[in-house]
């Protein structure tokens, strides 16, 4: 079972953070660079972003409740736990916070192009500060990855 439950683990890490890279920083630019409609690359984008913020709460939970059952209370000294925590918390923020607000405003902005709309300056703040947050959130998983590595030697 202790097999399965690291394993687990190791496959944890990498979906998120992988899935975090490959979405943010390959398939999203791929959709704007080669999709001729840029309404369509967004929606594609977006669903894709939400996708992994959800998988991401998944796999943080999973992570941080390993973390608690592994070390106990001290898992709290432990960088690891930190920057999985800061980083569910950055992937709350930007799904229950800051995409319902741009959500909003691209229902406002309709039947016209919302970039075309009155509402153009607001959206493109909000989506500033979700980029924002999902770039800080995307190194943050790769300290996430170095210490693991480094942690592997605790067990």
């Amino acid at each position: 079972m202790k097999l399965f439950v690291d394993t687990l683990y190791a496959i944890a890490i990498t979906l998120w953070v992988g899935g975090m890279w490959v979405i943010g920083f390959i398939v999203a630019p791929l959709l704007f660079a080669r999709v001729p409609d840029r309404t369509l690359a967004a929606l594609v984008a977006g669903e894709l972003f939400a996708l992994v913020a959800f998988i991401g709460l998944a796999c943080a939970a999973y992570l941080l409740i390993f973390r608690v059952v592994r070390f106990g209370t001290g898992c709290l000294t432990q960088g690891f736990f930190w920057v999985a925590l800061l980083m569910l918390a950055l992937t709350v923020a930007g799904v229950f916070g800051v995409q319902p607000v741009m959500e909003s405003l691209r229902v406002q902005g309709l039947p016209r192009e919302l970039l075309d709309s009155v509402l153009r300056d607001r959206f493109l703040a909000w989506h500033g500060v979700a980029s924002a947050l999902y770039v800080i959130q995307s190194l943050l998983g790769v300290v996430l990855v170095v210490l693991q590595g480094r942690d592997r030697y605790l067990w």
